[in-house]
């Protein structure tokens, strides 16, 4: 116990805890709230309504599915986010391109208190992360997917397989691309690298969700490769109608 408090003391004065909104350094540990007082009710969560399918909050009530999975085919079964994209978009910009990987503890812990209940109820065997390019890893150190899969894991109790799927291709930004280049871009970008045979239902851990490709194109390999049902989860999703 000791130990731990020293270590705790030391990784604050080398990694002072910053909030996950402004940036900030906190004065003291976080304990575990990832932001300051002053930025804690501006992360903005997904309530429901959600879709049935992509799980993006809806504003009608009455409706099951958004304009997006009403008209088009996915291949996975269903998915859920945490917050709504523009309130975490910085978050998200600094994560992936401005080393804060750090983020990543706390947004994977608050996936997995929050979505905790769907996913236990989906029964999966794996979380899966979406791969980066080995060149885009090497450049960025690490892999944000990844990092957000590890943390949600390991609060539920569940493995993540980091090496089951590559990304072979080196793919254009999805930012700059519309949803027919999104998956024109994103054909044969994913391969296999290990049997799933002993793996029935697993889920896909992404950062954003926005129109799917992604997500469709892993969901379509691992079906392919045998895997029943493929969920997902993500730390954000654009709005829904």
């Amino acid at each position: 116990m000791v130990f731990k408090k020293l270590h705790d003391k030391i990784c604050d004065l080398l990694f002072p805890p910053r909030c996950v909104v402004c940036d900030r350094v906190m004065g003291g540990r976080d304990n575990g709230k990832g932001s300051c007082a002053d930025c804690r009710d501006r992360l903005r969560l997904i309530t429901e309504p959600r879709c049935m399918k992509c799980g993006v909050q809806l504003k009608d009530d009455e409706s099951e599915y958004c304009k997006s999975c009403k008209e088009h085919r996915h291949y996975y079964d269903r998915g859920l986010a945490l917050y709504e994209y523009a309130s975490v978009r910085n978050s998200i910009y600094r994560l992936k391109y401005s080393g804060r990987v750090e983020y990543a503890h706390f947004f994977g812990r608050e996936m997995a208190r929050r979505l905790g209940p769907a996913i236990r109820e989906w029964g999966a065997q794996a979380l899966i992360p979406v791969p980066l390019h080995s060149s885009r890893q090497r450049r960025r150190g690490y892999n944000q997917a990844a990092a957000l899969a590890r943390s949600c894991g390991k609060a539920l109790g569940l493995p993540v397989e980091e090496k089951l799927i590559c990304r072979a291709v080196k793919t254009r930004p999805m930012k700059l691309l519309n949803a027919k280049e999104r998956q024109i871009n994103l054909k044969k970008a994913f391969i296999m690298l290990q049997d799933v045979v002993k793996l029935d239902t697993v889920i896909v851990v992404d950062d954003i969700y926005t129109t799917g490709s992604t997500i469709d194109a892993m969901a379509k390999l691992l079906k392919s490769s045998g895997v029943k049902r493929v969920y997902f989860i993500t730390l954000a999703v654009g709005s829904g109608v």
